[in-house]
Protein backbone atom coordinates (compact mmCIF):
# COMPACT_ATOMS: atom_id res chain seq x y z
CA UNK A 1 0.00 0.00 0.00
CA UNK A 2 1.22 3.02 -0.81
CA UNK A 3 0.60 6.63 0.07
CA UNK A 4 1.69 10.47 -0.22
CA UNK A 5 3.78 11.44 2.79
CA UNK A 6 4.84 14.62 3.55
CA UNK A 7 7.59 15.17 6.08
CA UNK A 8 8.36 18.18 7.99
CA UNK A 9 12.20 19.12 9.66
CA UNK A 10 13.82 22.12 9.30
CA UNK A 11 17.01 19.98 9.64
CA UNK A 12 17.75 19.05 5.73
CA UNK A 13 19.53 15.15 7.35
CA UNK A 14 16.69 14.44 9.27
CA UNK A 15 14.23 15.53 5.99
CA UNK A 16 16.90 12.95 3.78
CA UNK A 17 16.91 10.04 6.37
CA UNK A 18 12.80 9.79 6.43
CA UNK A 19 12.98 10.29 2.36
CA UNK A 20 15.02 7.37 1.66
CA UNK A 21 13.23 5.35 3.83
CA UNK A 22 9.87 5.76 2.77
CA UNK A 23 11.21 6.00 -1.12
CA UNK A 24 12.42 2.35 -0.83
CA UNK A 25 9.01 1.30 0.67
CA UNK A 26 7.13 3.41 -2.81
CA UNK A 27 5.99 6.14 -0.73
CA UNK A 28 5.88 9.26 -2.16
CA UNK A 29 7.02 12.11 -0.25
CA UNK A 30 6.76 15.23 -0.17
CA UNK A 31 8.99 17.96 2.07
CA UNK A 32 8.29 20.79 3.97
CA UNK A 33 11.43 22.78 6.53
CA UNK A 34 8.79 24.94 8.07
CA UNK A 35 5.38 25.05 9.73
CA UNK A 36 3.86 27.65 7.08
CA UNK A 37 4.82 25.38 4.34
CA UNK A 38 3.88 22.33 5.80
CA UNK A 39 0.03 23.54 6.18
CA UNK A 40 0.53 25.08 2.58
CA UNK A 41 1.06 21.93 0.92
CA UNK A 42 -1.82 20.53 3.41
CA UNK A 43 -4.84 22.88 2.47
CA UNK A 44 -4.12 21.72 -1.43
CA UNK A 45 -5.05 18.16 -0.65
CA UNK A 46 -1.47 16.65 -1.95
CA UNK A 47 -0.62 14.37 1.00
CA UNK A 48 -2.47 11.71 2.62
CA UNK A 49 0.05 11.48 6.11
CA UNK A 50 2.00 14.02 7.73
CA UNK A 51 5.05 13.48 9.91
CA UNK A 52 5.93 16.60 11.53
CA UNK A 53 8.92 17.08 13.73
CA UNK A 54 8.14 18.88 16.86
CA UNK A 55 11.51 21.11 17.72
CA UNK A 56 10.87 23.92 14.71
CA UNK A 57 12.19 27.05 15.05
CA UNK A 58 9.17 29.63 14.69
CA UNK A 59 5.96 27.97 14.60
CA UNK A 60 6.28 24.26 16.22
CA UNK A 61 5.35 20.88 15.27
CA UNK A 62 2.65 21.56 18.46
CA UNK A 63 1.46 24.77 16.75
CA UNK A 64 1.25 23.16 13.10
CA UNK A 65 -1.08 20.24 14.18
CA UNK A 66 -3.54 22.65 15.82
CA UNK A 67 -4.06 24.61 13.39
CA UNK A 68 -4.51 21.55 10.96
CA UNK A 69 -7.13 20.30 12.89
CA UNK A 70 -8.68 23.19 13.39
CA UNK A 71 -9.25 23.43 9.55
CA UNK A 72 -12.23 21.24 8.50
CA UNK A 73 -10.40 20.51 5.06
CA UNK A 74 -7.45 19.12 6.66
CA UNK A 75 -8.53 17.94 10.30
CA UNK A 76 -8.67 14.31 8.61
CA UNK A 77 -5.05 14.23 7.71
CA UNK A 78 -3.36 11.70 10.18
CA UNK A 79 -0.34 13.24 11.91
CA UNK A 80 2.63 11.45 13.32
CA UNK A 81 5.01 13.96 15.53
CA UNK A 82 8.60 12.84 15.30
CA UNK A 83 10.17 13.92 18.52
CA UNK A 84 13.15 13.22 20.57
CA UNK A 85 10.85 14.55 23.64
CA UNK A 86 9.46 10.90 25.29
CA UNK A 87 8.06 12.22 28.47
CA UNK A 88 4.20 11.27 29.03
CA UNK A 89 3.53 15.21 29.27
CA UNK A 90 4.82 15.46 25.58
CA UNK A 91 2.75 13.36 23.85
CA UNK A 92 0.00 14.28 26.06
CA UNK A 93 -0.04 17.90 24.72
CA UNK A 94 0.44 16.48 20.72
CA UNK A 95 -2.60 14.28 21.49
CA UNK A 96 -4.42 17.12 22.51
CA UNK A 97 -3.36 18.80 19.43
CA UNK A 98 -5.01 16.40 17.42
CA UNK A 99 -1.77 14.57 16.43
CA UNK A 100 -2.28 10.61 15.31
CA UNK A 101 0.88 8.79 17.06
CA UNK A 102 4.47 9.78 18.12
CA UNK A 103 7.37 8.09 16.54
CA UNK A 104 10.63 9.14 18.83
CA UNK A 105 14.15 9.95 17.95
CA UNK A 106 16.41 7.92 16.52
CA UNK A 107 13.41 6.69 14.66
CA UNK A 108 12.64 2.78 14.27
CA UNK A 109 12.49 2.03 10.50
CA UNK A 110 9.97 -0.90 11.27
CA UNK A 111 8.04 1.13 13.79
CA UNK A 112 7.52 4.16 11.27
CA UNK A 113 6.84 1.54 8.47
CA UNK A 114 3.82 -0.01 10.84
CA UNK A 115 2.63 2.98 11.49
CA UNK A 116 2.71 5.15 7.93
CA UNK A 117 0.91 1.54 6.56
CA UNK A 118 -1.71 1.91 9.12
CA UNK A 119 -2.18 5.63 8.97
CA UNK A 120 -2.31 4.95 5.03
CA UNK A 121 -5.14 2.21 5.08
CA UNK A 122 -7.19 4.70 7.60
CA UNK A 123 -6.87 7.23 5.44
CA UNK A 124 -7.62 5.83 2.09
CA UNK A 125 -10.89 4.81 4.13
CA UNK A 126 -12.01 7.81 4.95
CA UNK A 127 -10.91 9.17 1.41
CA UNK A 128 -13.44 7.06 0.19
CA UNK A 129 -16.08 7.96 2.66
CA UNK A 130 -15.42 11.70 1.81
CA UNK A 131 -15.75 10.76 -1.61
CA UNK A 132 -19.09 9.28 -1.69
CA UNK A 133 -20.19 12.05 0.99
CA UNK A 134 -19.17 15.16 -1.55
CA UNK A 135 -20.77 12.85 -4.44
CA UNK A 136 -24.19 12.86 -2.66
CA UNK A 137 -23.65 16.24 -1.30
CA UNK A 138 -24.14 17.22 -5.15
CA UNK A 139 -27.29 15.49 -5.43
CA UNK A 140 -28.82 18.14 -2.76
CA UNK A 141 -28.01 16.66 0.05
CA UNK A 142 -26.31 18.85 2.65
CA UNK A 143 -22.67 20.53 1.90
CA UNK A 144 -20.70 20.94 5.22
CA UNK A 145 -20.07 18.50 8.19
CA UNK A 146 -17.95 19.57 11.35
CA UNK A 147 -14.46 18.75 11.83
CA UNK A 148 -13.52 15.31 13.78
CA UNK A 149 -11.91 17.90 16.29
CA UNK A 150 -15.61 19.36 16.93
CA UNK A 151 -16.30 16.68 19.40
CA UNK A 152 -15.42 16.80 22.91
CA UNK A 153 -14.54 13.07 22.61
CA UNK A 154 -16.27 12.44 25.84
CA UNK A 155 -18.87 9.97 27.04
CA UNK A 156 -17.54 7.53 24.41
CA UNK A 157 -19.49 3.59 25.35
CA UNK A 158 -16.14 1.49 25.87
CA UNK A 159 -15.27 -2.26 26.20
CA UNK A 160 -12.56 -2.89 27.72
CA UNK A 161 -11.31 -6.64 27.46
CA UNK A 162 -8.75 -7.15 29.88
CA UNK A 163 -8.91 -9.90 32.86
CA UNK A 164 -5.82 -8.27 35.23
CA UNK A 165 -7.42 -6.88 38.00
CA UNK A 166 -4.71 -3.90 38.40
CA UNK A 167 -4.84 -3.02 34.81
CA UNK A 168 -8.61 -3.15 34.91
CA UNK A 169 -8.71 -1.02 38.41
CA UNK A 170 -6.02 1.78 36.36
CA UNK A 171 -7.89 1.94 33.51
CA UNK A 172 -11.48 2.13 35.24
CA UNK A 173 -9.58 5.10 37.74
CA UNK A 174 -8.63 7.18 34.62
CA UNK A 175 -11.82 7.31 32.50
CA UNK A 176 -14.30 6.89 35.37
CA UNK A 177 -16.48 9.99 34.94
CA UNK A 178 -15.38 10.95 31.40
CA UNK A 179 -16.60 7.76 29.65
CA UNK A 180 -19.16 4.77 29.80
CA UNK A 181 -16.85 1.94 30.41
CA UNK A 182 -17.65 -1.39 30.54
CA UNK A 183 -15.62 -4.50 31.66
CA UNK A 184 -15.12 -8.06 30.02
CA UNK A 185 -12.76 -10.46 31.14
CA UNK A 186 -13.65 -13.79 29.41
CA UNK A 187 -12.21 -12.65 25.69
CA UNK A 188 -14.93 -14.86 23.72
CA UNK A 189 -17.65 -13.35 25.67
CA UNK A 190 -16.39 -9.94 25.03
CA UNK A 191 -16.65 -11.27 21.01
CA UNK A 192 -20.48 -11.67 21.74
CA UNK A 193 -20.67 -8.73 23.54
CA UNK A 194 -19.58 -6.38 20.66
CA UNK A 195 -21.49 -7.95 17.96
CA UNK A 196 -24.41 -7.13 20.03
CA UNK A 197 -24.09 -3.88 21.36
CA UNK A 198 -22.64 -0.46 19.80
CA UNK A 199 -19.36 0.79 21.39
CA UNK A 200 -17.46 3.62 20.05
CA UNK A 201 -13.85 1.87 20.80
CA UNK A 202 -12.37 -1.51 21.90
CA UNK A 203 -9.58 -1.45 24.46
CA UNK A 204 -7.74 -4.90 24.17
CA UNK A 205 -5.12 -6.01 26.80
CA UNK A 206 -2.07 -8.17 24.82
CA UNK A 207 -1.61 -8.88 28.09
CA UNK A 208 -4.91 -11.69 28.24
CA UNK A 209 -4.88 -14.83 30.75
CA UNK A 210 -4.85 -17.89 28.37
CA UNK A 211 -5.78 -15.98 25.23
CA UNK A 212 -4.30 -14.15 22.50
CA UNK A 213 -4.73 -10.53 22.80
CA UNK A 214 -4.48 -10.25 18.75
CA UNK A 215 -6.71 -12.90 18.16
CA UNK A 216 -9.33 -10.54 19.53
CA UNK A 217 -8.58 -7.61 17.49
CA UNK A 218 -8.87 -9.65 14.33
CA UNK A 219 -12.04 -11.23 15.38
CA UNK A 220 -13.37 -7.88 15.97
CA UNK A 221 -12.11 -6.32 12.51
CA UNK A 222 -13.67 -9.21 10.67
CA UNK A 223 -17.13 -9.32 12.02
CA UNK A 224 -19.60 -6.53 10.05
CA UNK A 225 -21.08 -4.55 13.08
CA UNK A 226 -16.97 -3.82 14.70
CA UNK A 227 -15.43 -3.58 11.86
CA UNK A 228 -15.31 0.05 11.78
CA UNK A 229 -14.78 0.32 15.64
CA UNK A 230 -11.64 1.67 16.51
CA UNK A 231 -9.34 -0.78 18.65
CA UNK A 232 -7.08 0.30 21.15
CA UNK A 233 -3.93 -1.89 22.46
CA UNK A 234 -2.54 -2.31 25.97
CA UNK A 235 0.78 -3.60 25.72
CA UNK A 236 3.63 -4.46 27.67
CA UNK A 237 7.21 -3.01 26.55
CA UNK A 238 8.24 -6.54 25.38
CA UNK A 239 5.16 -6.52 23.29
CA UNK A 240 7.10 -4.45 20.32
CA UNK A 241 6.31 -7.03 17.49
CA UNK A 242 2.70 -7.92 18.54
CA UNK A 243 1.78 -4.47 18.33
CA UNK A 244 3.55 -4.13 14.41
CA UNK A 245 1.40 -7.09 14.23
CA UNK A 246 -1.66 -5.47 15.52
CA UNK A 247 -0.99 -2.46 13.31
CA UNK A 248 -1.16 -4.70 10.75
CA UNK A 249 -4.46 -5.99 11.43
CA UNK A 250 -6.03 -3.04 11.67
CA UNK A 251 -5.49 -1.81 15.13
CA UNK A 252 -5.51 1.75 15.53
CA UNK A 253 -3.54 2.50 18.05
CA UNK A 254 -1.67 1.21 21.08
CA UNK A 255 -0.17 2.31 24.64
CA UNK A 256 2.34 0.92 26.47
CA UNK A 257 2.60 -0.01 30.20
CA UNK A 258 2.87 1.57 32.47
CA UNK A 259 -0.23 3.24 31.58
CA UNK A 260 0.01 6.95 32.10
CA UNK A 261 -3.35 7.80 32.45
CA UNK A 262 -3.66 11.65 30.67
CA UNK A 263 -1.90 10.12 27.82
CA UNK A 264 -4.65 7.26 27.85
CA UNK A 265 -7.23 9.81 28.68
CA UNK A 266 -6.10 11.65 25.46
CA UNK A 267 -5.84 8.76 23.32
CA UNK A 268 -9.42 7.30 24.16
CA UNK A 269 -10.77 10.90 23.14
CA UNK A 270 -8.83 10.72 20.00
CA UNK A 271 -10.56 7.48 18.81
CA UNK A 272 -14.19 8.37 20.16
CA UNK A 273 -13.53 11.62 18.13
CA UNK A 274 -12.48 9.93 14.88
CA UNK A 275 -15.10 7.21 15.34
CA UNK A 276 -18.38 9.69 15.72
CA UNK A 277 -16.71 11.90 12.79
CA UNK A 278 -16.80 8.77 10.49
CA UNK A 279 -20.21 7.56 11.44
CA UNK A 280 -21.17 11.58 11.30
CA UNK A 281 -19.63 11.18 7.74
CA UNK A 282 -22.05 7.73 7.51
CA UNK A 283 -25.17 9.05 8.67
CA UNK A 284 -25.27 12.49 6.45
CA UNK A 285 -24.37 9.92 3.38
CA UNK A 286 -27.42 8.48 4.02
CA UNK A 287 -29.38 10.95 4.84
CA UNK A 288 -28.60 13.04 1.60
CA UNK A 289 -28.98 9.39 -0.49
CA UNK A 290 -32.60 9.32 0.78
CA UNK A 291 -32.93 13.12 0.22
CA UNK A 292 -31.71 13.04 -3.41
CA UNK A 293 -33.82 9.00 -4.37
CA UNK A 294 -36.34 9.20 -2.05
CA UNK A 295 -40.18 10.71 -2.41
CA UNK A 296 -40.28 12.16 1.23
CA UNK A 297 -44.26 12.46 0.84
CA UNK A 298 -44.44 8.79 0.32
CA UNK A 299 -41.32 7.39 0.95
CA UNK A 300 -40.80 5.36 -2.16
CA UNK A 301 -37.76 5.66 -4.82
CA UNK A 302 -38.31 9.04 -7.31
CA UNK A 303 -38.12 9.14 -10.60
CA UNK A 304 -34.27 9.67 -10.53
CA UNK A 305 -33.81 6.28 -9.05
CA UNK A 306 -35.69 4.70 -11.48
CA UNK A 307 -33.66 5.88 -13.87
CA UNK A 308 -30.23 4.62 -12.27
CA UNK A 309 -31.88 1.14 -12.00
CA UNK A 310 -34.38 0.77 -14.52
CA UNK A 311 -31.53 0.08 -17.10
CA UNK A 312 -29.81 -2.35 -15.01
CA UNK A 313 -33.20 -4.28 -14.49
CA UNK A 314 -33.39 -4.40 -18.43
CA UNK A 315 -29.99 -5.08 -18.73
CA UNK A 316 -30.04 -8.27 -16.46
CA UNK A 317 -33.00 -9.70 -18.34
CA UNK A 318 -31.71 -9.29 -21.71
CA UNK A 319 -28.59 -11.16 -20.33
CA UNK A 320 -30.75 -13.53 -18.80
CA UNK A 321 -33.44 -13.94 -21.68
CA UNK A 322 -35.85 -13.48 -18.64
CA UNK A 323 -39.00 -10.36 -19.23
CA UNK A 324 -38.84 -7.18 -17.05
CA UNK A 325 -42.46 -5.60 -16.65
CA UNK A 326 -43.05 -2.07 -16.07
CA UNK A 327 -46.54 -0.92 -14.54
CA UNK A 328 -47.37 2.58 -14.75
CA UNK A 329 -50.31 4.02 -12.50
CA UNK A 330 -52.01 6.95 -12.33
CA UNK A 331 -55.09 7.91 -9.54
CA UNK A 332 -58.25 8.97 -11.08
CA UNK A 333 -59.50 12.49 -10.96
CA UNK A 334 -56.77 13.40 -8.27
CA UNK A 335 -57.62 16.57 -9.45
CA UNK A 336 -60.81 16.82 -7.95
CA UNK A 337 -59.14 15.11 -4.55
CA UNK A 338 -57.09 18.20 -4.12
CA UNK A 339 -59.70 20.89 -5.51
CA UNK A 340 -62.40 19.36 -3.40
CA UNK A 341 -60.78 18.60 -0.06
CA UNK A 342 -57.58 20.17 -0.08
CA UNK A 343 -54.08 19.61 -0.49
CA UNK A 344 -53.68 17.80 3.18
CA UNK A 345 -56.26 15.60 1.98
CA UNK A 346 -54.55 14.95 -1.68
CA UNK A 347 -51.12 14.42 0.49
CA UNK A 348 -53.12 11.72 2.51
CA UNK A 349 -54.48 9.83 -0.09
CA UNK A 350 -51.06 9.58 -2.03
CA UNK A 351 -49.32 8.55 0.74
CA UNK A 352 -52.17 5.98 1.63
CA UNK A 353 -51.76 4.83 -2.29
CA UNK A 354 -48.34 4.11 -2.10
CA UNK A 355 -48.53 2.14 1.55
CA UNK A 356 -51.60 0.10 -0.48
CA UNK A 357 -48.99 -0.72 -3.91
CA UNK A 358 -46.43 -1.53 -1.58
CA UNK A 359 -48.44 -4.37 0.02
CA UNK A 360 -50.36 -5.13 -3.14
CA UNK A 361 -46.78 -5.99 -5.03
CA UNK A 362 -44.27 -8.39 -4.16
CA UNK A 363 -40.76 -7.90 -2.37
CA UNK A 364 -38.33 -7.89 -5.07
CA UNK A 365 -41.05 -5.38 -7.42
CA UNK A 366 -39.25 -1.69 -7.16
CA UNK A 367 -42.31 0.97 -6.82
CA UNK A 368 -41.21 4.64 -7.37
CA UNK A 369 -43.06 7.78 -7.71
CA UNK A 370 -43.07 9.55 -10.94
CA UNK A 371 -44.11 12.66 -9.56
CA UNK A 372 -47.89 14.35 -8.94
CA UNK A 373 -50.18 11.38 -9.11
CA UNK A 374 -48.15 9.29 -10.97
CA UNK A 375 -46.33 6.14 -9.87
CA UNK A 376 -44.45 2.77 -11.83
CA UNK A 377 -43.62 -0.18 -10.58
CA UNK A 378 -41.05 -2.03 -12.45
CA UNK A 379 -41.06 -6.07 -11.99
CA UNK A 380 -38.23 -8.53 -12.56
CA UNK A 381 -38.49 -11.50 -14.09
CA UNK A 382 -42.11 -11.16 -14.85
CA UNK A 383 -43.93 -11.74 -18.40
CA UNK A 384 -46.97 -10.04 -18.69
CA UNK A 385 -49.70 -12.18 -17.99
CA UNK A 386 -48.34 -12.25 -14.21
CA UNK A 387 -47.48 -8.51 -14.83
CA UNK A 388 -51.35 -8.11 -15.16
CA UNK A 389 -52.45 -10.12 -12.82
CA UNK A 390 -50.13 -8.22 -9.88
CA UNK A 391 -51.74 -4.95 -11.55
CA UNK A 392 -55.31 -6.04 -10.73
CA UNK A 393 -54.28 -7.05 -7.46
CA UNK A 394 -53.06 -2.86 -7.43
CA UNK A 395 -56.30 -1.41 -8.86
CA UNK A 396 -58.83 -4.08 -6.52
CA UNK A 397 -56.96 -3.04 -4.00
CA UNK A 398 -57.35 0.58 -3.94
CA UNK A 399 -60.71 0.40 -4.90
CA UNK A 400 -61.84 -2.02 -2.13
CA UNK A 401 -62.04 0.45 0.32
CA UNK A 402 -62.39 4.34 0.49
CA UNK A 403 -58.75 6.26 1.72
CA UNK A 404 -59.11 8.75 5.13
CA UNK A 405 -58.89 12.13 4.63
CA UNK A 406 -58.60 14.59 7.66
CA UNK A 407 -57.15 12.48 9.85
CA UNK A 408 -60.01 10.21 10.01
CA UNK A 409 -62.62 12.72 9.67
CA UNK A 410 -63.57 11.78 6.47
CA UNK A 411 -63.24 8.90 3.49
CA UNK A 412 -63.57 9.16 -0.10
CA UNK A 413 -63.59 6.43 -2.88
CA UNK A 414 -60.05 6.14 -4.95
CA UNK A 415 -59.36 4.24 -7.82
CA UNK A 416 -56.00 3.96 -10.50
CA UNK A 417 -55.89 3.20 -14.23
CA UNK A 418 -52.96 1.23 -15.18
CA UNK A 419 -50.72 0.45 -18.06
CA UNK A 420 -48.15 -2.63 -18.50
CA UNK A 421 -45.98 -2.97 -20.74
CA UNK A 422 -43.36 -5.89 -21.35
CA UNK A 423 -39.39 -6.29 -22.37
CA UNK A 424 -38.70 -7.87 -25.48
CA UNK A 425 -35.03 -8.10 -24.76
CA UNK A 426 -34.72 -4.50 -25.48
CA UNK A 427 -32.00 -2.65 -22.76
CA UNK A 428 -34.28 1.00 -23.93
CA UNK A 429 -35.83 2.11 -20.60
CA UNK A 430 -37.40 5.06 -22.39
CA UNK A 431 -39.47 2.92 -24.87
CA UNK A 432 -40.59 0.37 -22.54
CA UNK A 433 -41.96 3.78 -20.16
CA UNK A 434 -43.39 4.87 -23.17
CA UNK A 435 -45.22 1.37 -24.14
CA UNK A 436 -46.79 1.62 -20.93
CA UNK A 437 -47.42 4.83 -21.10
CA UNK A 438 -49.58 4.68 -24.11
CA UNK A 439 -51.42 1.63 -22.26
CA UNK A 440 -52.46 3.93 -19.31
CA UNK A 441 -53.89 6.01 -22.04
CA UNK A 442 -55.89 3.36 -23.26
CA UNK A 443 -57.16 2.84 -19.85
CA UNK A 444 -58.31 6.69 -19.17
CA UNK A 445 -59.86 7.02 -22.13
CA UNK A 446 -61.71 3.78 -22.07
CA UNK A 447 -63.22 4.45 -18.56
CA UNK A 448 -60.48 4.62 -16.04
CA UNK A 449 -60.38 2.26 -12.96
CA UNK A 450 -59.01 -0.53 -15.23
CA UNK A 451 -56.11 -2.27 -16.74
CA UNK A 452 -54.47 -2.45 -20.29
CA UNK A 453 -51.04 -3.89 -21.69
CA UNK A 454 -49.49 -2.85 -24.46
CA UNK A 455 -49.55 -6.07 -26.64
CA UNK A 456 -46.81 -5.31 -29.10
Amino acid sequence: MTARVLVVDDLPPNVKLLEARLNAEYFEVLTATNGPDALAICARGVCDIVLLDVMMPGMDGFEVCRRLKANPETAHLPVVMVTALDQPRDRVRGLEAGADDFLTKPIDEVALLSRVRSLARMKMSLDELRGRYNTAASLGGPNAIASPMADSGEQGRILLVDNRSSSVERITSALRGRHKLEIEGAPQQAIFRAAEEDYELFIVSLALNDFDGLRVASQLRSLERTRQTPILLLADLEDRASVLRGLELGVNDYLARPIDPNELIARVRTQVRRKRYTDALRSTLQASIELALVDMLTGLYNRRYLELNLARLLDAGAQSARPVSLMVLDIDHFKRVNDTWGHDAGDDVLRAFANRVKIAVRDRDLVCRLGGEEFIVAMPDTDLATAAAIAERVRGTIEAEPFAIDKGARYIPVTVSVGLAQSMGEIDPAGLFRRADKALYRSKSEGRNRVTYDAA
